[in-house]
């Protein structure tokens, strides 16, 4: 017999603490707030006991920069971000059951407390080390009032604590050629003392715990990031810094030093459920403690590290915490084929999204998930979200909610009809939906919420396919009695789809709630801390639950009076996505104006490498060449495959530059060719050499072109 998972008592799900620098766009929701509020919605509504916490990260560099550039205080900064961060996540509906902020009175005792415990222990050690320092300013370089290029990937804007090209992590004094984002000065190394995590005590422990025991369970993006972390072997890590912005090292010697943010901020998770368990007369300690309880972290790829390394290290360490069961973290989402980039306003800001698409959050939610990062990094365009909307969410769901309750009304007045005989496709109709809650909670509780939503559509598509084949604006016109059984059937399906859309379009199920009346009042001009207790709270006993869904019962009985049909969904007008295409090619031309104003339309050019001799020169062979033939390779987003006429041969070349050119347009283009590069195999394809090029002052790939009169193929460039 197998053995029987038990089943948590609890869940404590956290969300990533935003930083307040900024507001939140589409990015931030894609990788971690959306996919954690399906998460905790559907925990709530199977009847789990649930807290969701999240808050604002006021503390660290990126404040303190922000205030410098914009000549405030820090808090004048945080105060400004946390309103507009806060405001848009409950206009959204994201449930959280508390948010919190870093700069609050509780999380700046309990980060001490646990910075004063960890040392009483001795699990800190103290080490003077030379450290970045800005002469002009006079003050130490920390995190990111440092950037330089990275030691691992070579990208020349990496910041002094990571790298955000290659995504590694790195302390400031790993960068070459640094250089001072508060003066632009080169630094100098002197000397201070910080304590540290040996986090080399710690390799047993992590390999035991993630290598051995999470192999299985947790996402591959996750588990080799961590794996290649404790393989490389694990150094001490700073807690401290040399900063006048953050929480007082409480400690002698501590003073005008910091906890360094990554110590504080994950403790804010724990300062916010102590906030909640103090608003709601609960206990916090059991959601951290009890081991009855599982821990969750959502989170984006670049907090890997941080969340499965450091901050369980910090708890294991401490000794009176649980670790977390999975720490689900997503790729990034790339928007109309470039990166997002707060800094170039190259962004879906969604304080702006709410605006200007009012009462359509769920819209935008469904979209994000539909194409949710989940294995990879992904694109917004609005061109998809237009299509999901107008294809799916109005074509598919939409529309079967509509002909059911419009036909209900026209031949019954609205009342659901009893059943009449039941045929072999009613019974194997409402035998599907049965199946669906199973379905789609395999597929959350594992984390694969991009899958689970389509199973979600694919319960509406049943819909929609049912009335179509079964036909009752047709069949009433001689079978009365059989129409009966086809709406109440058709009715069921509708029900199913209010219940089991919740964690997915919760504003679209409180509206279709409302239309059916089950009973739910909506939660228009509610805040999501409302929204979360409602869902939390005993009372919902009395409405349906998602495991009636899976029940063969009826879920809205005969006689049952519906209100009227509103639409669920508006079409989406081409205009209003042009609208977006134009801001954001204002964004991109403004960026462009601003780099030609500022003498920055040219990448910081890379630093002269070593020096080579002239015999090392000449062994390059570098030629002109023809592409004559060019194709994508099969399952490989970068690669094309090209055939190069080199005047001395046809050979065939592997080059990355599928995401800059379509095949088509380059065959016929002159380019140059290291033809005596040593051949190597690309996913089983030998490529014979390597096309030469370089950026333009977009950051656009170009070939160096020797498109020349009269330079043909195979001569020499000297």
């Amino acid at each position: 017999m197998a053995e029987e998972v038990k089943s948590p008592a609890r869940y404590t799900i956290t969300a990533a603490l935003p930083y307040t620098n900024g507001p939140i766009h589409i990015g931030h929701l894609a990788g971690v707030y959306v996919p954690a509020d399906i998460y905790a919605r559907y925990q709530r509504l199977i009847g789990k006991d649930v807290a969701f916490v999240c808050g604002s990260d006021e503390h660290g560099v990126a404040i303190s920069m922000k205030a410098k550039k914009e000549g405030v205080t820090p808090k004048d900064v945080i105060d400004k971000y946390h309103a507009i961060i806060k405001k848009s996540f409950v206009d959204f509906g994201i449930t959280f059951d508390n948010y919190s902020r870093t700069s609050a009175q509780i999380h700046h005792k309990t980060a001490s407390e646990f910075f004063i415990k960890l040392y009483e222990q001795g699990d800190f050690i103290e080490e003077t080390t030379a450290q970045l320092y800005d002469e002009e300013a006079e003050q130490f370089l920390a995190d990111r009032f440092v950037v330089g290029t990275c030691p691992k990937c070579g990208h020349e804007e990496a910041y002094g604590d990571q790298c955000e090209n290659c995504g590694s992590t790195l302390n400031a004094t790993d960068l070459i050629n640094p250089k001072s984002t508060i003066t632009g000065a080169v630094p100098t190394l002197k000397e201070t003392k910080h304590w540290f995590l040996p986090l080399d005590r710690y390799e047993d422990f992590l390999k035991k715990w993630i290598l051995e025991g999470h192999k299985k369970d947790w996402k591959p993006n996750v588990y080799g990031q961590c794996k290649s972390w404790i393989d490389g072997g694990l150094e001490p890590r700073a807690v401290t810094r040399d900063l006048d912005w953050g929480i007082p090292v409480p400690v002698k010697d501590g003073e005008g030093k910091v906890l360094y943010v990554w110590f504080d901020a994950p403790i804010g998770y724990i300062s916010s459920t102590k906030e909640w368990a103090k608003r709601e007369g609960k206990d916090w300690e059991p959601y951290w403690k009890d081991k009855d309880t599982k821990l969750l972290h959502f989170i984006g790829k670049d907090n890997i590290v941080f969340h499965c390394i450091i901050f369980p290290s910090i708890l294991k360490a401490h000794g009176d915490y649980i670790l977390p069961e999975n720490v689900p973290a997503n790729e990034f989402l790339n928007l109309e084929g470039n990166k997002l980039s707060t800094s170039k306003n190259w962004a879906v800001w969604l304080h702006e999204y709410l605006e200007e698409f009012p009462d359509m959050q769920d819209v935008l939610r469904y979209t994000l998930t539909a194409n949710a990062p989940e294995t990879k990094d992904n694109d917004f365009t609005w061109k998809d979200f237009q299509a999901r909307n107008n294809n799916e969410l109005v074509a598919i769901f939409g529309n079967f909610i509509n002909r059911v309750v419009v036909l209900t009304h026209k031949y019954y007045n609205g009342q659901v009809p009893a059943a009449g005989n039941l045929l072999q496709v009613d019974k194997e109709t409402l035998a599907e939906l049965t199946k669906y809650p199973g379905i789609i909670s395999s597929s959350i509780e594992r984390y694969r919420f991009r899958e689970a939503s389509q199973e979600l559509m694919n319960l509406a598509r049943l819909g929609n396919k049912y009335l179509a084949d079964e036909e009752p604006w047709k069949v009433i016109k001689e079978n009365e009695e059989r129409v009966k059984t086809i709406m109440f059937v058709a009715l069921q399906i509708a029900t199913g789809l209010a219940v089991l859309s919740e964690p997915f379009l919760p504003f679209t199920s409180s509206k279709l709630k409302q239309i059916l009346r089950l009973g739910e009042e909506g939660s228009d001009g509610a805040n999501s801390q409302q929204i979360a207790a409602t869902l939390n709270n005993e009372s919902r006993k009395d409405l349906l639950k998602w495991s009636d869904v899976s029940n063969e019962e009826t879920l809205l009985s005969p006689g049952h009076q519906i209100g009227e049909a509103e639409l669920l969904y508006r079409k989406i007008e081409d205009k209003e996505i042009q609208a977006q295409l134009d801001k954001l090619e204002a964004t991109k031309k403004a960026n462009t104006s601003t780099a030609l104003s500022t003498g920055t339309t040219n990448k910081e050019l890379m630093p002269q490498k070593d020096t080579i001799t002239f015999d090392e020169f000449t062994k390059l062979d570098i030629r002109v060449g023809t592409i004559i033939e060019a194709e994508k390779m099969a399952k490989a987003k970068k690669l094309l495959v090209l055939k190069v006429d080199t005047g001395l041969d046809t050979r065939t070349i592997v080059s990355g530059i599928a995401e800059s050119f379509i095949p088509e347009e380059i065959i016929g283009k002159k380019v140059t060719v290291l033809v005596n590069l040593a051949p190597r195999a690309l996913r089983g394809v030998e490529s014979e050499g390597m096309i030469l090029m370089t950026e333009n002052s977009e950051g656009k790939l170009v070939f160096v072109n020797p498109d020349e009169d009269g330079v043909g193929n195979g001569l020499t460039i000297n």
